[in-house]
């Protein structure tokens, strides 16, 4: 039996109202866009915002406070359910999946480097352990 009638406009709202407010996973924002919109700022990052690199950090964290200067461009935060190792693991994973043109050039368990570009005119990327319970993300240019 189909619904007619009043019933019918109710359970087209209702559908409509589950359909508008559902979450899509492509709704959350991407740690590679920000990667790749942060790097291809180089040299000069003060055309980036505080928002530009949280995506970053937010399958680590909730609580980025990141900042851009012409010189670089930095995050911090806490991360949440594991410990710092496994977030910069991570972050680390992160870096090399997106950035496939990054050398990976220091890998321990306190701290991640990468670099892009040739020398004179690199990308340096270092995610880092920042005491005992904050990561840190910096991204700067060597030029």
């Amino acid at each position: 039996m189909h619904p007619t009638g009043r019933r019918a406009a109710f359970l087209s709202i209702c559908f409509g109202v589950l359909a508008t407010t559902s979450a899509h996973a492509d709704d959350t924002p991407s740690p590679c866009d920000a990667l790749k919109r942060i790097v291809a700022a180089a040299p000069n990052f003060s055309s980036l915002s505080a928002t530009d690199g949280r995506a970053v950090a937010l399958p680590y964290g909730d609580d980025a406070k990141c900042a851009a200067s012409q010189a670089n461009y930095r995050c911090t935060w806490t991360p949440h359910g594991g410990s710092n190792a496994d977030a910069l693991q991570g972050v680390a994973a992160d870096i090399a999946s997106c950035l496939p043109d990054a050398t990976h050039d220091q890998n321990s368990p306190a701290r991640q480097h990468f670099h892009v570009g040739a020398r004179g005119a690199r990308t340096e990327i270092t995610a880092a352990q920042a005491g005992s319970n904050q990561m840190k993300l910096e991204i700067n240019a060597s030029r």
